[in-house]
């Protein structure tokens, strides 16, 4: 295995806010209960943002805590990446907000949209901005608002969702491997399955849209399922391919936490079931924020530890997917 990659994760940090809103809490809310929602998903609570916050303080907090550990300061950052399906506005940039927050007055921003596969994305372009020489330190922050998006009437969607931000800090390191190649891919012939299908410029913001409920997340759940476990399971073979890395060698397999049963499969298929972090039980699914808060989690519990391999898979709307191999150097 060669040396390939000269960019490294140097810190991570993780946001969630203080309000829980558990299975029996929406039992409450909706046609649901405790057992349904966790034999189903795997999920048992998830954390809910105030009504003042938004999706930039989440990430802005994240954000802080990663700076905090690699070291950095916001002033050194030279570029912020924010993936989010829940902006603020839709413009300007998250980013931009993220960057006023924490004070990186030097950064150029913007945010990134892949769904759920948008921090695995992000990282990816991060890592290459360094390597083209555009930046030197590069903030990469998934952040999402999902309650601000769900019909909390729609017991199929609303139960599956938290809200949450993770970030992590990269920089240069020439003699470790750091953030190796990534796999990654899309098919929008499928747009349709996993979509918010109001409010954009094809069905602009109207009475009638707003009557149909189009501006919340729509999902057809069995097709969705189907093709994550799929993709996720061939991402993370192929990434393994051509980083020349063997299934053994990797310590941890960090996924996409969006549902316990997804997961369950792709463990199943690998045979990595023993090796898989997650933390859906606590969070639910955080869309762009899932992997990074689990990435934090896993460092921070020494779960991964330095000169660790570990793998990042992910899959969200679009449909978008991918898998990368990291080597821990912290």
């Amino acid at each position: 295995m060669g040396l390939k990659r000269t960019v490294s994760i140097i810190g991570t940090g993780s946001y969630v806010p203080e309000k829980v809103l558990t299975n029996h809490d929406l039992e409450e809310m909706v046609d649901t209960n405790d057992e349904w929602i966790f034999s189903r998903t795997g999920m048992r609570e998830r954390h809910i943002a105030a009504d003042d916050q938004a999706t930039s303080d989440l990430g802005a907090e994240a954000a802080k805590k990663a700076l905090a550990d690699a070291g950095v300061k916001a002033e050194e950052v030279d570029l912020i990446i924010v993936a989010t399906l829940s902006p603020d506005m839709f413009f300007p940039s998250t980013a931009c907000f993220v960057q006023e927050k924490i004070g990186a007055k030097n950064a150029f921003c913007y945010d990134l949209g892949a769904a759920c596969s948008g921090f695995l994305f992000a990282l990816e372009c991060g890592k290459n901005q360094i390597l083209a020489g555009a930046a030197k330190t590069v903030l990469v922050i998934g952040a999402e608002k999902m309650s601000a998006f769900l019909d909390w009437e729609d017991r199929t969607t609303c139960v599956l969702f938290g809200d949450g931000a993770g970030a992590v800090v990269l920089q240069s390191r020439g003699d470790e491997h750091g953030v190796m190649d990534a796999v990654m891919g899309s098919d929008g012939s499928l747009a349709d399955l996993l979509c918010t299908p109001g409010c954009g410029s094809r069905n602009p913001a109207s009475p009638a849209v707003l009557e149909q409920r189009m501006q919340y997340i729509t999902m057809q759940g069995r097709d969705v399922f189907k093709h994550a476990v799929s993709r996720m399971g061939k991402s993370v073979v192929l990434a393994l391919e051509k980083n020349q890395v063997s299934i053994d060698d990797i310590k941890c397999f960090i996924p996409h936490q969006a549902n316990s049963r997804i997961i369950d499969a792709i463990g199943r298929r690998l045979g990595i079931s023993d090796r898989i972090y997650l933390d859906v039980a606590k969070y639910a699914n955080t869309s762009s924020a899932a992997i990074a808060i689990a990435l934090d989690e896993a460092v921070n519990e020494g779960v991964i530890q330095k000169g660790d391999l570990f793998v990042m898979t992910v899959f969200g709307g679009g449909f978008t997917w991918g898998a990368n191999v990291v080597e821990w150097c912290k």
